[in-house]
C-alpha cells in the first residue's frame, strides 16, 4: 500500500499542485481531502496552464481516477464549470474517472452571501477569505444542519432539506446583516439540475480509496491551503475551516493508517500569505515588490483563485520546522528558488525575539519579532539548472541551512515555472 500525502507548509500558494502533478505520473488515484474551491493549484505544462479549484491536479493524467473526499465542502456550480473547461482543454472527465464523496457537504449561493456578509459586518477585523462560502459550509456541517452529496440520490429529500437551510441562512441574512435573501426557489431548481449531472459520479470513495491501496497501487493526497491555515493549528482565527495537516487526509478521506505512508511537504523559498492575520517576516515597499512581482508573468505573487496581490516576507523557519513536527514530513519541496537570485543578501528567521505566548511557536501575534540569520545571495541566474551541482555555492548553502535547521532533508528544489524546472536531490 502506498500513500503519498503532499501538504503545504506555509500559508498556502507554495506550489503544491506541481508536486502532485509529479508524482500523478505513476499514481492511480489522486485524492483531494479538505477544502474547496478557496484552493487554487497551477499547473504548467509548456504552454498550458491548469488553473484547478477542485478537480485533483493528477486528472491531468489520462490513467488516474480523481477523487473529491468527505472532507470537502464543495460548490457544484464551480465544479461543473471546471469539468467544462477541462474537457474544453482536450482533458475528458467521464464518471468513471472522478468521483465524489457521499459524505462530502455542498456549498450554495446562501453559504457564499453569508460569507460575504459576516465579512463586511466585521470591518477591519475581517478575516479576509475568499467569499467562497467556506467557512458557513463547515459551520452547517459541524451544526449537523448542511447538505451532502448523499442527498442529492433522492431528489424529493434533496428539495426539502435544500429549501429549509436556505431559508433558515435567509433569515440571518435579514435579520442579522441586513441583507438580501437569495431567491430560494430559483436555487432549488438550479441545484436539482445539477444534481442530475453529479449523481453518477458520487460513490463511497473511502472503499474506493482503500481497496486501491489493499491492491498496492499509489494514491496521492492532494492538500488544499496551508497547514498554517490548519482550523486547529494554523493561526487562529485568520485561517481556514478544515484540517489542512497530513493526519487529515485520513478523515478526510476516510482511511485508516495505511503502511508505508509517506508525507512531503511544499515550501517557498520565501513566505507569502493571503488574507488578514499576523506576519513576523513581511516586507512591505520595493523589497516585497521584488519578491511579489508585478503580476505581469502567470507565476508572480497574486491569488488563483482570487487575484488579490499576496503579501511578501522572508523564509520563517521556525514556522516551517514545527510545521514540518506536526505533519510527519519525510522530505521537503522547495519552490521558488530562481525569485531570490540577484539579491544582495537574505534573511531567514530562526527565531523570535519577542512573543507574549510561550505555548507554542504557532501562536503569533503583533509582538511577535523575527531574529533573522543572513545569508550572501547569488547573481547567476538558476533556471537553466537541473543539477545540484549547478547551483551557486550561495544558493546551496540555503538550501542546506533550511534542512539542517528544519531537521528534514529539501529532496526537490524548483528553479523555475516549467514542469521541468527542477532539481532532485
Amino acid at each position: 500500500m502506498t500513500l503519498q500525502i503532499i501538504v503545504g507548509m506555509q500559508w498556502g500558494d507554495e506550489g503544491k499542485g506541481r508536486f502532485v502533478d509529479l508524482f500523478s505520473k505513476d499514481a492511480h488515484i489522486v485524492a483531494r481531502y479538505n477544502g474547496g474551491d478557496n484552493a487554487g493549484h497551477t499547473i504548467r505544462i509548456h504552454d498550458d496552464v491548469y488553473k484547478l479549484h477542485l478537480v485533483p491536479s493528477g486528472i491531468i493524467y489520462p490513467q488516474t481516477l480523481g477523487v473529491l473526499g468527505n472532507g470537502l465542502v464543495i460548490n457544484p456550480q464551480v465544479l461543473l464549470a471546471e469539468i467544462e473547461e477541462l474537457k474544453k482543454a482536450g482533458i475528458s472527465i467521464p464518471t468513471s474517472r472522478l468521483k465524489i464523496s457521499y459524505a462530502a457537504h455542498m456549498i450554495t449561493p446562501a453559504h457564499r452571501k453569508l460569507d460575504a456578509a459576516k465579512e463586511a459586518h466585521m470591518g477591519k477585523s475581517k478575516i479576509g477569505t475568499t467569499g467562497r462560502g467556506i467557512g458557513p459550509a463547515y459551520a452547517d456541517k459541524a451544526r449537523r444542519t448542511g447538505i451532502r452529496f448523499l442527498d442529492m440520490l433522492t431528489p424529493d429529500q434533496f428539495r426539502d432539506k435544500l429549501t429549509a437551510l436556505l431559508e433558515e441562512i435567509n433569515t440571518s441574512l435579514v435579520k442579522l446583516y441586513e441583507s438580501e435573501p437569495v431567491n430560494v426557489k430559483e436555487v432549488v431548481a438550479e441545484y436539482l439540475d445539477y444534481a442530475a449531472q453529479l449523481v453518477p459520479h458520487i460513490a463511497d470513495t473511502s472503499r474506493i480509496v482503500q481497496d486501491a491501496l489493499n491492491a498496492g497501487k499509489m494514491v496521492i493526497g492532494e492538500g488544499a491551503q496551508g497547514a498554517l491555515l490548519d482550523i486547529d493549528y494554523g493561526t487562529y482565527p485568520y485561517n481556514t475551516s478544515s484540517s489542512c495537516l497530513a493526519a487529515g487526509a485520513l478523515t478526510g478521506l476516510g482511511l485508516g493508517i495505511p503502511d508505508g505512508t509517506q508525507v512531503y511537504g511544499v515550501a517557498k523559498a520565501f513566505q507569502t500569505r493571503v488574507g488578514g492575520g499576523v506576519f513576523p517576516t513581511e516586507l512591505f515597499g520595493d523589497e516585497a515588490i521584488r519578491l511579489r512581482g508585478d503580476g505581469s508573468k502567470q507565476w508572480d505573487e497574486f491569488g488563483t483563485t482570487t487575484g488579490r496581490p499576496r503579501r511578501v516576507g522572508w523564509l520563517d523557519l521556525v514556522l516551517l520546522r514545527e510545521i514540518a513536527r506536526l505533519n510527519g514530513v519525510r522530505a521537503l519541496a522547495l519552490t521558488k528558488l530562481d525569485v531570490l537570485s540577484g539579491l544582495p543578501s537574505l534573511d531567514v528567521c530562526v527565531d523570535y525575539g519577542t512573543t507574549s505566548s510561550p505555548v507554542s511557536p504557532l501562536i503569533l501575534n503583533d509582538q511577535t519579532r523575527p531574529v533573522y540569520k543572513k545569508f550572501d545571495g547569488w547573481q547567476e541566474d538558476i533556471t537553466d539548472a537541473r543539477e545540484w551541482h549547478e547551483l551557486p555555492k550561495a544558493a546551496q548553502t540555503y538550501v542546506e541551512f533550511i534542512e539542517e535547521f528544519v531537521g528534514v532533508p529539501v529532496r526537490w528544489v524548483s528553479v523555475g515555472p516549467e514542469r521541468n524546472s527542477l532539481i532532485t536531490r
